[in-house]
């Protein structure tokens, strides 16, 4: 019993550990900026590539396969029913979606209305990239990951300003080591099966993967001749990415090498929007692993957090 009831007391302490929100602002900040630039970026095409018939691929073709996994799923072909009613035509309807991202992008930012802000930049967010899914790749889906974990945890922070006018703190303040510790794990399952999938087949091992997806156009920003010229780089970092990624779930935590992995991650994201040009991915996932680790691994902490005083004394674990 007594065995039975340490690793209780342990498991509650992993899953409910004391934290500040400062994690939780960084999310709030990078998300908000991070939508604000893919709005900016996608400004020009957005009724091109969301259109429902006549853009590049039809939204409601998207949509119909969208239909056959789930009916619940949102998608933007909703509100243009919606804006049909009123007599708007598909295009403003869609123009009038993008601002609305955007502005909840901004309030984010800003931490201003915080948690009606959060739902609604990821519903518009997630209805845009579902209703657009045959075009859409890992960095909008992460995005809408990284939303959804914003709009659940105990908005608002401290840096908000919504914190600072209203003077009005979340009434589940406990709930911030719960979330944080969530969202890593999420993390660790993410690097873990995209570790373990590259692993497979030699494409990662002898550097033709890189290769190719070097040379693809758009992405292929490095000259073809600097690429021959250093080709014996290439197996040595799909091996390094490789390791990098299948150790992340398990050194993370250690101690000594948390510090050093996470620095490595982050530089591999940041070579990969300078080499492939993906500034949107690369940033995403330069944003979730500062929210998630940065704290009290790159900077420490050095002052609990008031609410920490209330926690069951089981629930004040040391984080990590």
């Amino acid at each position: 019993m007594r065995q039975i009831e340490f690793w209780k007391q342990r498991l509650i302490g992993f899953l409910f550990p004391c934290e500040s929100d400062n994690w939780l602002a960084l999310l709030r900040f990078g998300l908000g900026l991070q939508i604000i630039l893919y709005c900016l970026s996608i400004r020009r095409d957005w009724t091109y590539l969301l259109a429902g018939s006549g853009g590049l691929i039809s939204r409601n073709l998207s949509e119909t396969i969208l239909a056959l996994e789930s009916p619940l799923i949102p998608r933007l072909g909703w509100i243009v029913a919606i804006g049909d009613r009123f007599g708007l035509s598909e295009e403003a309807t869609l123009s009038l979606v993008w601002y609305s991202l955007i502005t909840a992008a901004c309030f984010l930012f800003l931490g201003l209305f915080s948690r009606i802000s959060a739902i609604a930049a990821w519903l518009l967010h997630l209805g845009a990239v579902k209703s657009a899914d045959l075009i859409s790749y890992g960095m909008d889906n992460l995005t809408t990951i990284g939303l959804f974990y914003l709009m659940l945890s105990p908005l608002p922070d401290r840096r908000s300003l919504d914190w600072r006018w209203r003077n009005s703190p979340s009434q589940h303040r406990d709930l911030l080591g719960f979330w944080r510790r969530v969202l890593q794990i999420h993390l660790c399952l993410v690097y873990l099966f995209g570790g373990i999938a590259k692993c497979f087949g030699p494409g990662w091992w002898n550097g033709s993967n890189l290769w190719r997806a070097l040379i693809r156009p758009p992405f292929n920003i490095i000259s073809a001749d600097i690429l021959i010229r250093f080709k014996y780089l290439l197996p040595i970092a799909g091996i390094a990415i490789c390791l990098l990624e299948i150790g992340y779930p398990f050194l993370i935590w250690n101690r000594v090498l948390q510090r050093p992995w996470l620095v490595a991650i982050l530089v591999m994201h940041a070579g990969i929007g300078i080499a492939m040009g993906m500034w949107l991915f690369a940033s995403i996932m330069i944003i979730l692993n500062l929210a998630a680790f940065g704290p009290g691994i790159l900077w420490r902490e050095e002052k609990p957090p008031d609410h920490c005083r209330s926690l069951p004394r089981r629930a004040q674990a040391p984080d990590n």
